[in-house]
């Protein structure tokens, strides 16, 4: 985890790339294959979202060099591993170079913002003007110029390198390739290396043959390598590979994209699932409640889930990324008046002037698709987006402007269980982005995530799947980031209020997985009152109505008001003069916020479709009613008072803890 870490902060740091929002979920089966998600987003001119290859353009690759490192990454990463992976594997990992990486993206930003004229204007601006600064000068120049791209078509060299970005940029009128033509790293690469590499920092540039002279002067300014691989179209539409002059390769594109039949599986759904065994450490709890003769209070329970690796502070990581870097992050990862507490979502103002804003969130429950507790992947699908959507509802963003992307992580799918969690998870995409109204406008997958090995004592053969694992990443404009709202608590005497409907089960809890047993009913996904629950909150939040808000996700609800008082607390080491606000939960067993659900179903189970959030006493009314007007909606409880004590109280569970001691079991866990 320390390793990911330090790649991710040496890439995105040198960058000059802002890292605001991320989640980390935490399970013994990962130990098999861990998984690494990491994402960028951008902005681009409306005009040039589209491109493509025109016959006679040159094949053009820029930035890094070719190397063995990075050979069959793609397919590494879909394979199941032996335990000697690491060692065999090694040249399927590539070897990254954050600083080549900027050079190449300068490069690629001035040749598609390119000015023929840019150059005679430049000398001629810096001529006439005096006492401003050299971009000052270039950028008054070139004002009210007509700008347009060297380049037709632009794709990155991914999975399969060469191959699939060539490939994929000439599907329909062919490729002629020189593969001697691409710099190499060092010497002794066979033909079939160069092409299927996928060594980093390189793009393929589609560029007419008139312009070449032109990017190559950009090349050199910035310092980044070209190399003129060949030319885009060929008779019958085919792609040719020659290697110092002998032909090592020819495909019609055709059958490369469509001629290859695709596969038929097997897919067997067992609704009725398994029992999961008991952890160990839940089977020691367990047994040491058999002892006492009674359930482990709420307090000790609430201690215990604010200390779980899932649900602990992630803010040593946090802290390792430069997340203000550009300068236009509006919400960043950690909230509260001294950034304590763990935000819903982070929001961005990309635009220099535009109070228009960009949030960005995440949604994973990989608990509810847990089959071997009865998960369901449809559910957990649903969970996800369902999740995605509350995060950045709750700082604010526009709910009938969001679009998400998947990655899916799975267990081989020849086997039929496992296939058939996969279908269950796509119906779930399927019918949560047509509920919700969020397309998916990108995605990636990687199957056979599991590990074989012999047990070193046993001599017998093993497999450690990983659990289903789906991750939801949200992106939604902000109308007025001046108008977001964060999740820390803001004011004494201010009203919490639960908005949607807890359900009666535990099932797919970060509680369920620390106290043991299993449940035959997972929390579901309503896909009427969910998304209209996004909607009022959305508008409530609009309308000033809504101090804080938070969502109820790992760990429940009175981690959730936990989370949001440990956001107004000092950090350690502090001045003992920051004093924290606190909380008196009001609900009691049978009452209206209660209803029939016992304590800890009440307190750790999680619901989709749940916020939190903070009102003004005298805008309550306004808030209930809103809620109760929206259709299908009824559910909108008063659960805590707001107090300036620094402690949570909850009289009638016999909850009475100081907020730095919730503060210090949340961060220590993981204060690496």
């Amino acid at each position: 985890l320390s390793d990911i870490v330090m790649g991710v902060k040496d890439y995105g740091n040198r960058m000059g790339i802002p890292t605001v929002n991320g989640a980390v979920y935490f399970d013994d089966r990962y130990v098999g294959n861990p998984l690494v998600f990491c994402g960028c987003i951008g902005l681009l001119p409306r005009h040039l979202i589209k491109g493509e290859a025109k016959p006679g353009d040159r094949i053009i690759a820029l930035g890094g060099r070719t190397g063995r490192d990075g050979i069959h990454g793609a397919t590494f990463s879909s394979a199941e591993l032996e335990s000697t992976a690491s060692t065999e594997f090694a040249h399927a990992v590539q070897i990254g170079n954050a600083i080549e990486e900027k050079r190449l993206l300068d490069a690629i930003m001035r040749a598609r913002d390119y000015e023929p004229d840019a150059q005679a204007r430049e000398e001629k601006t810096l001529a006439g003007a005096s006492g401003s600064s050299r971009s000052e000068k270039i950028l008054a120049g070139a004002s009210g110029s007509s700008r347009r791209p060297l380049f037709s078509g632009i794709t990155d060299c991914g999975a399969g390198g060469f191959s699939s970005a060539i490939g994929e940029m000439g599907s329909t009128i062919g490729a002629s390739v020189t593969l001697e033509k691409a710099p190499l790293k060092y010497a002794g690469l066979s033909y079939t290396e160069i092409w299927i590499s996928e060594a980093q920092e390189r793009m393929i540039l589609a560029v007419p043959a008139a312009n070449v002279p032109a990017l190559q002067k950009i090349c050199d300014e910035e310092g980044v390598e070209l190399a003129d691989l060949g030319h885009f179209g060929t008779d019958n539409a085919e792609l040719v590979l020659n290697y110092h002059g002998t032909e090592v390769g020819r495909l019609p594109m055709h059958f490369l994209h469509d001629g290859i039949p695709m596969p038929t599986r097997d897919a067997v759904w067992d609704a009725a699932g398994v029992s999961a065994p008991l952890t160990e450490v839940a089977q020691v709890r367990l047994k040491q409640n058999e002892m006492s003769g009674r359930a482990t209070p709420i307090a000790a329970d609430l201690l215990s889930l604010l200390s779980h690796p899932t649900i602990a502070s992630k803010h040593w990581l946090i802290r390792m990324y430069d997340h203000e870097v550009q300068g236009n992050t509006v919400i960043k990862p950690l909230a509260g008046p001294r950034e304590v507490g763990p935000a819903d979502a982070s929001v961005l103002a990309p635009v220099h002037g535009s109070k228009r804003g960009v949030a960005i969130a995440c949604g994973l429950a990989p608990g509810i698709g847990d089959v071997a507790n009865n998960g369901d992947p449809y559910q957990m699908a649903l969970a996800g987006i369902d999740e995605a959507v509350r995060n950045l509802v709750c700082v604010g963003a526009d709910p009938s402007r969001i679009a998400i992307l998947d990655n899916f992580c799975w267990p081989s799918c020849d086997k039929p269980q496992n296939m058939a969690a996969l279908v269950r998870a796509c119906a779930g995409c399927y019918d949560g982005a047509k509920a919700y109204r969020t397309p998916f406008v990108s995605g990636k997958d990687s199957l056979n995530n599991q590990l074989r090995y012999t047990d070193p004592t046993t001599g017998e053969k093993k497999v450690i799947e990983i659990p289903y694992t789906l991750l939801i990443t949200g992106l939604a404009t902000v109308g007025d980031v001046s108008r977001c709202v964060t999740m820390d608590a803001k004011k004494a005497g201010n009203i919490l209020v639960l908005v949607g409907e807890l359900q009666n089960t535990l099932a797919g809890s970060i509680y369920q997985r620390v106290a043991g047993g299993s449940s035959t009913s997972i929390p579901t996904v309503s896909l009427s009152n969910g998304p209209a629950t996004a909607h009022a909150v959305a508008s409530l939040i609009g309308q000033g109505l809504v101090q804080s808000a938070h969502d109820v996700s790992d760990g429940g609800l009175l981690v959730a008001i936990s989370e949001m008082l440990i956001a107004t607390a000092p950090r350690p080491g502090d001045s003992k003069k920051i004093r924290p606000l606190g909380a008196d939960v009001l609900a009691t067993p049978g009452d209206a916020a209660m209803k029939l659900l016992d304590p800890a179903t009440f307190a750790f189970g999680e619901s989709p479709s749940c916020y939190v959030l903070e009102v003004r006493e005298s805008d309550l009314a306004t808030v209930q009613s809103a809620i109760l007007k929206a259709p299908g909606l009824r559910h909108v409880t008063p659960i805590a008072r707001l107090n300036d004590s620094g402690r949570l109280t909850w009289k009638s569970q016999q909850v009475n803890e100081s907020v730095e001691t919730l503060r210090d079991a949340w961060m220590k866990p993981l204060d690496w």
